[in-house]
């Protein structure tokens, strides 16, 4: 009688049992995952964005106010690994549309409905592929489409430096706060929720009446970190369109990459809503002023207002320089050090009623 065949495991590598241990300790996922961001769009069009990655880092669940267990939480964020040219689907109602990521695993979709979209949100699925497998789902996430309910104005503003106290500008400062504070120990600037919320039309920033999106030159990396500090201090919720995702080499050049992108997400944005008039609030810590200023001559019918943080105590030449040709379009401008500067302008101009 033959003798049963039994399984012996194989010998797991010295090498290996430490990225084990490493992955645990920094709570990383290995394997696929799609990490899926709310997109938005309007009647007859939508779009939504999200990378594929193979390594990425699970969401964080507690916090505290201690320096090693932020900068471990920080550094996690950019322990990731894309998948580039991957297969994903999107399923919407009964239709599937596929792409394939780029080169750092980001993926984007848009895509018209068949009937006209109602203001609030709807769910999609989407779908990562195995390789070389077309029938073989790899991962999958739910995720959601905001069309907003457009009143009088909308918001695109800034985020590091506008209303997150960052030092965008100088970066040993900027990484200092990033790994010694979290999302919910990272203060704002004073009476800058207020503004935001009163521009809501909300005292408590909840349940947002009017559409607020938040670009920003952070990385992709920093999407549940930013979200997180909107909610604790009850910020306007919104649609955030950030930067390219950084792996964890490229993080001491975080929140210095091309300000370029920034002009065409804000773009994107006010074709997707052609006939609504938008309030810009930035800082003149960076070069917030230069694109604004760009936006404004591309599209001045639809730039009611500007409002820029003066970061630090003497004001920039350029930026009176920049004002000048903003106002000469017709667009108003306030150049505010103090949030309760721009909460009395927003209520002259009647933004605050």
């Amino acid at each position: 009688m033959d003798e049963e065949a039994t399984y012996i495991p194989q010998p797991v590598s010295f090498r290996k049992k430490i990225k084990i241990k490493l992955f645990r300790l920094f709570h990383l996922h290995q394997g696929p995952s799609i990490k899926l961001y709310t997109g938005f769009g309007n009647k007859t069009s939508c779009v939504i964005y999200g990378h594929a990655l193979f390594l990425s880092p699970l969401p964080r669940k507690t916090y505290r106010n201690f320096f090693v267990y932020n900068s471990i939480a920080l550094l996690r964020l950019f322990m990731v690994r894309p998948m580039k040219h991957a297969k994903v689907k999107l399923i919407w109602e009964n239709n599937v549309y596929e792409t394939l990521t780029e080169t750092d695993g980001f993926f984007s979709f848009e895509w018209q409905p068949s009937h006209p979209l109602k203001p609030g949100s709807c769910k999609v699925k989407v779908l990562l592929m195995a390789k070389d497998a077309d029938n073989i789902v790899a991962s999958a996430a739910d995720g959601e489409i905001i069309i907003p309910l457009l009143q009088s104005f909308a918001f695109i503003s800034d985020i590091d430096d506008t209303f997150l106290i960052s030092h965008s500008s100088n970066l040993r400062k900027r990484l200092f706060v990033l790994l010694t504070q979290n999302a919910r120990s990272r203060r704002p600037f004073e009476g800058a929720v207020k503004h935001y919320q009163l521009l809501n039309g909300r005292d408590d920033g909840l349940n947002s009446t009017n559409a607020f999106f938040y670009v920003s030159s952070s990385e992709w990396n920093l999407y549940g970190y930013i979200r997180e500090f909107v909610r604790m201090n009850k910020l306007p919720d919104g649609v955030f369109l950030l930067n390219h995702i950084k792996t964890f080499s490229k993080l001491f050049s975080t929140g210095q990459s091309n300000h370029d992108g920034k002009f065409s997400r804000i773009t994107r944005i006010i074709e997707a809503f052609p006939k609504q008039k938008f309030i810009l609030l930035g800082d003149d810590s960076q070069r917030d002023i230069y694109i604004y200023t760009s936006i404004v001559e591309h599209f001045p019918q639809n730039i009611y207002c500007i409002y820029l943080r003066k970061v630090y105590t003497s004001e920039k030449p350029q930026v009176r320089e920049k004002q000048k040709i903003i106002e000469k379009a017709g667009v108003l401008f306030c150049y505010f050090a103090h949030s309760e500067e721009a909460i009395l302008h927003s209520r002259q101009i009647g933004l605050i009623k």
